[in-house]
């Protein structure tokens, strides 16, 4: 059956973009394999069906979900009153599934969407408004800043032309009298080639030799110490614009009444998240607001605009450094800064923005901040190996070694570490990143936590309004419902339970391969339900 307003026909748009564009559209088995295939009907002759499909619903059709066998009891913290008791035996299969969380969308799709709508969600509240958040913040100024890495080095890839991603060529370089069109290694300065978005070769050195690809992985090792000392600056910065002192100072002879604070007259809060590129390097994205003193909600300073903190934080930005120490004693220190290709983007001046044909909106900024929150290292190698890439992972393998040999114990006679490269070579699958991929400042908007909790509250309230008239009306006041499931109460339940792991993921290929089957259609489903509103609303 078709979804309405949707046509059958093969050559519909919205069909061939997303093939589970209907309500009762079939799950895409094409790559079952014989053992999956065997599988699957072995769960329809053993009548266990059934059970499975409600136990991957459950988890949301979650690729590794996390297998417990055991049992709980819930009480009455107040009364000391029996609420209920589980136990794994009485789950469909005997024992209990719970997704397993991963945030990254290789890993785990299903999992990686509820992560990405959470910080959605997080991002979006901080820019408008909600989640307990006053739609107020909506007024104040906001940025969106990229801090890109140095150049370490030339690479190739796509370089556009008349507005296009790809269509330039790579790096052109014609013969000039006196000029080399080689390098001391004997490879070519340039590139004539013109690489796709998806070509391998983007991001792979022009010279290996050339590229000081040790430094680019000290750098990454160190970004998250350079995004820390950024936010000290700028917020240095912004005391000293605002004719106010960085910190609260006690009061001094001198000075009885000392002058107010940053803390005083304004709070800057931030959102970020981090995006590898195709060179193995990362960039920070974030979102930058400034608020009044009394936190989200609160007008920010009059006196200070988007411009003008947006030169704060290119100010900031250009000033700040951090001198790494060497590897090993055949190394030398480096001095680590942001690349010259800082973009600061004003996506509220000083008053709300609605407009929707404005070049940047605060719902496409948290929409692209959402996305790159659930990729990683392996964004960039797609679905086959990409050598560079390889490479590098190997190169950071090789400085741990070195760092290792060089430092020896990894804490001193104090407990202080005593290498600071000793989790290298942990960190070499993310290329050497050890920071997290979306951080926030405290106060910016709602947490993580707080959302995870009001869905487990939303879903213990669907299951109680099944039988209870008063928990029935709540769900339909979407306001209070809200402020209900993400107030931080009391818990006034105590479970006590006793579980053991069994063990992570499906227990047969077909199970795993009916998850992820299942996952992508819901994935389908959603993008031709959003692509149906927008044309709609168009």
């Amino acid at each position: 059956m078709d979804a309405p307003g949707i046509h059958s026909d093969a050559s519909s748009p919205a069909r061939g973009s997303f093939p589970g564009y209907g309500e009762d559209a079939p799950l895409d088995l094409s790559g079952l394999t014989p053992a999956a295939f065997n599988a699957v009907g072995a769960r329809l002759l053993d009548g266990s069906f059934d059970a499975w499909a409600e136990t991957a619903a459950a988890v949301k059709y979650c690729a590794h979900p996390i297998r417990l066998s055991g049992s709980s009891t819930t009480i009455d913290a107040r009364s000391g009153e029996l609420v209920g008791t589980f136990s794994s035996a009485n789950a469909p299969l005997g024992v209990l599934y719970r997704p397993c969380g991963n945030r990254r969308a290789d890993v785990c799709p299903s999992c990686s969407r509820t992560y990405a709508r959470d910080t959605f969600a997080m991002i979006n509240a901080g820019l408008v408004g909600g989640k307990t958040i006053p739609a107020t913040v909506a007024d104040n100024p906001l940025l969106f800043v990229t801090f890109t890495a140095p150049s370490f080095g030339h690479v190739h890839g796509p370089r556009p032309k008349n507005g296009q991603l790809a269509g330039g060529r790579c790096r052109p370089r014609s013969a000039r009298p006196g000029q080399p069109v080689t390098c001391e290694h004997g490879r070519p300065l340039g590139c004539m080639s013109v690489h796709g978005p998806d070509d391998p070769i983007n991001g792979a050195t022009l010279c290996p030799e050339c590229h000081d690809t040790d430094s680019a992985i000290v750098w990454q090792w160190h970004a998250p110490e350079l995004w820390r000392r950024t936010t000290i600056a700028l917020r240095r910065a912004l005391a000293q614009q605002l004719g106010v002192t960085e910190t609260r100072r006690k009061p001094t002879k001198k000075n009885p009444v000392p002058l107010p604070c940053l803390a005083d007259v304004a709070s800057l809060q931030f959102a970020k998240v981090a995006e590898y590129q195709a060179r193995g390097l990362v960039h920070f994205h974030a979102l930058i607001r400034l608020d009044g003193p009394d936190g989200p909600g609160s007008p920010a300073p009059a006196t200070l605009d988007g411009r003008t903190l947006g030169r704060l934080v290119e100010h900031a930005a250009g000033m700040v450094n951090f001198e790494a120490p060497p590897v090993d004693g055949d190394d030398t220190a480096r001095v680590l800064c942001w690349g010259k290709q800082l973009d600061v983007r004003v996506v509220r001046d000083t008053n709300r923005t609605d407009d929707p044909n404005a070049p940047l909106t605060p719902g496409q900024v948290a929409g692209y901040l959402a996305k790159y929150a659930t990729k990683d290292a392996n964004s960039i190698r797609a679905d086959r190996p990409v050598e560079h890439i390889a490479e590098f992972a190997a190169r950071c393998r090789q400085l741990d070694a070195r760092a290792r040999a060089h430092y020896g114990p990894h804490v001193d006679a104090n407990g202080t570490p005593a290498n600071p490269y000793r989790l290298l070579g942990k960190w070499a699958h993310m290329l050497g990143f050890r920071g997290h991929f979306s951080t926030k400042s405290r106060r910016y908007s709602v947490t993580l936590g707080q959302l995870r909790r009001a869905r487990a509250k939303y879903r213990d309230l669907v299951a109680t309004a099944e039988h209870d008239e008063d928990a029935r009306k709540a769900l339909l006041d979407l306001e209070e419902l809200e402020a209900r499931l993400l107030a931080d109460d009391t818990e006034t339940t105590l479970v006590i339970g006793n579980w053991t792991y069994q063990g992570t993921g499906w227990t047969n290929p077909g199970d795993e391969t009916l998850a992820l089957a299942a996952a992508a259609r819901a994935r389908e489903y959603e993008q031709w339900k959003a692509q149906t509103k927008n044309t709609n609303n168009r």
